[in-house]
């Protein structure tokens, strides 16, 4: 186990944008309450602006137990899902911004990042873009929170969208998707919050997750101000209903929501892209 790192090494090595050992997740806490072994932020915790609310967004504020929230929806009946991977080079390389530069904007709803990654800034989960698998499923066992078993992927082809813990999906899902990301801890698991999830743990971040609900529609969440795992989990099981809910990141957590104009520029890498049909 490596020494955990004072305060201020830790600023250090934040302002040089050092990346993380590859193969480990960028962010590192404790899920029981506890102390966390090491928790590495790979930005400050800023506090994001709610988008401005607009009749074109799928985006709205939101607020629970005391912390502003943005919630956005995407409609299979209007909305088609695909994931990316933000640029490891270039001009804005690791943002949401760098991915955006030269697309077609309109056709875009918003995107959010989408699981944990290693430095080379690549998924360290199972990844699937465009039908095709850039990375295996991960069943290994580490420390962080993509480890925190269970974890689970989030998948979808054809306008049908699911979450499953990754045991199951490795029982269950024979055909590849056209598109899915690996992440974890799972925040909700048939109903239930993750078993290691405390009440309102000492860890707070800017944290965000996916859920699906009933009718098929995905749920992504990220908070403007630091929350809880226990919080943003609440929030998924009590709020929105869904049945089951995966952590996508935290510190990192990033939103383009294009109708509002808000363009988080955190370090990401893997994506989630919602467009508009």
């Amino acid at each position: 186990m490596r020494t955990i790192f004072p305060f201020i090494l830790a600023s250090l090595a934040l302002a040089a944008c050092d990346p993380q050992p590859a193969g480990e997740p960028v962010v590192r806490t404790s899920l029981d309450g506890s102390d966390p072994v090491e928790e590495v932020a790979a930005v400050p915790e800023e506090v994001e602006t709610a988008p401005t609310p607009d009749a074109n967004s799928a985006c709205r504020a939101a607020t629970f137990e005391g912390v502003s929230l943005t919630h956005c929806i995407a409609d299979p009946a209007t909305h088609r899902i695909r994931t990316g991977l933000a640029p490891s080079s270039g001009n804005n390389f690791g943002t949401i911004e760098g991915w955006a530069a030269g697309r077609n904007e309109g056709a875009i709803a918003f995107v959010m990042n989408g699981g944990m990654y290693g430095d080379d800034l690549k998924a360290i989960g199972y990844f699937v873009q465009d039908e095709e698998r850039l990375v295996e499923l991960n069943r290994a066992d580490g420390n962080g929170n993509f480890f925190l078993k269970p974890n689970g992927v989030f998948f979808g082809s054809n306008g049908r969208w699911r979450i499953l813990d990754t045991d199951t999906f490795l029982r269950t899902v024979g055909t590849r998707p056209k598109f899915g990301t690996q992440s974890g801890p799972m925040l909700v698991i048939n109903g239930d919050l993750h078993p290691e999830i405390s009440d309102d743990g000492p860890s707070k971040a800017i944290r965000n997750g996916v859920g699906i609900t009933a009718d098929g529609k995905a749920h992504f969440v990220i908070s403007n101000a630091p929350l809880s795992f226990g919080q943003l989990a609440r929030f998924f099981r009590d709020e929105l209903e869904t049945p089951n809910a995966l952590f996508l990141d935290g510190n990192i957590s990033s939103l383009w929501d294009r109708a509002s104009g808000r363009m988080d520029s955190r370090r990401v890498g893997p994506l989630i892209v919602v467009e508009n049909k």
